[in-house]
């Protein structure tokens, strides 16, 4: 197989990196560059600018709205904005559910919901996990209970859900909830979209190490949700939701957005005098050779997609690579920085206060950042389970 790209593709990228280069505030792009905190107006102004150009769901089809790319020019779009220090696209709406509700979902709910989430208007949440239904999904315990009444068929939903990324910023909600608890797990799950400001609907911080509100419980005391808002069949959910795992464990490999922080590794280790230890740089550059490895595993699927082939069935070892790289040029960034990594006060740093020190710009948010994704290797089903099903999938 042919992984170079071909003039045409170099051609496109160039179209893209100079539209970014354009349009990408760069009060946005300083923050996301130096690791400082994104705002809600940041991500969705962001988000609103792509939705203006079509691009916010730039791996939609034509037909849904989207500029219908092939797989290597959506790898190319999120390169360019990635090493151009645009922030993540916030994947739950264009990423996750989106092609949940192309595929699976009735005509009426892709006109309803389809264009919010192509326009960044409207801010999606993902409710999968639970209080002891992390990894093991097939466990949910929230009900949905199914009654007529006299303005029609509803589902009274009740439970909680966990680790809600964002969700203090959500308009809607996806779900997996139980609907029947009398067959086996997996075959008494729905998929349900819930309005975040239905009455019952209770949003509760979760404060990390480093201080910040990016999680969040979600509760449901007899929130009434339209039996219109089903996704596809009642008790199909996980059908459902292993279509949209694949999506989320493939973004969360983020091949793009470690070619840019390896830069920034490189930059830090220059200021802080350690690129001259030649174990450290070492460490750097196994870091690379390991993050080219995944580049190639990356392009290999969208060289076989892209020739029309079966793609090879790896999201699990992509999710596997991508958030074990993250977490390795995070803890080398602390060690680049040392004791310097330590201090972590947002309103200073946003005040345009960071010391003294030759590396200080760089060197605050670190150790935040180290703790934050000790979480990469858990979320999107940990990586334990995940070896087990790669184990099962693809070594037979």
């Amino acid at each position: 197989m042919d992984l170079n790209f071909t003039p045409e593709e170099l051609a496109f990228r160039n179209e893209i990196r100079q539209w970014v280069a354009e349009n990408l505030p760069k009060d946005i792009s300083h923050k996301v560059h130096n690791a400082l905190r994104l705002n809600r107006d940041d991500m969705q102004r962001w988000a609103k600018i792509l939705g203006k150009k079509g691009w916010h769901g730039w791996a939609w089809p034509k037909q849904f709205g989207g500029p219908g790319w092939n797989a290597v020019q959506r790898h190319l779009f999120e390169e360019e904005c990635a090493l151009a220090g645009a922030p993540r696209v916030i994947p739950f709406g264009p990423v996750m559910v989106a092609p949940v509700i192309m595929a699976f979902g009735s005509p009426e709910q892709q006109q309803r919901h389809l264009p919010g989430i192509m326009s960044g208007e409207v801010w999606w949440s993902q409710g999968y996990s639970e209080p002891g239904s992390g990894s093991d999904l097939a466990s949910v315990k929230t009900r949905a209970e199914r009654v007529h009444t006299s303005s029609g068929d509803k589902y009274v939903v009740n439970g909680q859900k966990t680790w809600t990324t964002l969700g203090q910023y959500g308009d809607w909600i996806f779900c997996l909830v139980r609907t029947d608890p009398t067959v086996k797990p997996q075959a008494g799950i729905s998929f349900l979209l819930i309005d975040m400001k239905s009455p019952g609907v209770t949003v509760r911080p979760i404060i990390m190490l480093d201080g910040e509100h990016e999680v969040n419980e979600v509760f449901f005391d007899n929130v009434e949700v339209p039996v219109e808002n089903l996704v596809g069949e009642e008790n199909k959910g996980w059908t459902y939701a292993k279509y949209l795992l694949a999506h989320e464990r493939t973004n969360i490999a983020d091949v793009n957005r470690g070619k840019r922080e390896l830069e920034r590794l490189k930059r830090i280790a220059k200021a802080e005098g350690l690129w001259e230890d030649q174990r450290f740089r070492d460490q750097i550059a196994l870091l690379e050779v390991d993050l080219v490895a995944l580049e190639m595993m990356v392009l290999r699927v969208l060289s076989a997609e892209k020739s029309g082939k079966q793609s090879l069935d790896v999201a699990g070892l992509l999710k596997i690579r991508g958030s074990e790289i993250q977490q390795r040029y995070t803890e080398l960034m602390m060690l680049a920085a040392g004791p310097y990594a330590l201090p972590f006060i947002q309103e200073a740093m946003e005040a345009g206060w960071q010391g003294d020190h030759v590396g200080a710009a760089y060197c605050a948010p670190l150790a935040s950042h180290y703790f934050n994704y000790r979480k990469t290797t858990i979320y999107g089903g940990s990586n334990e389970v995940q070896r087990n099903i790669v184990a099962q999938t693809v070594l037979g």
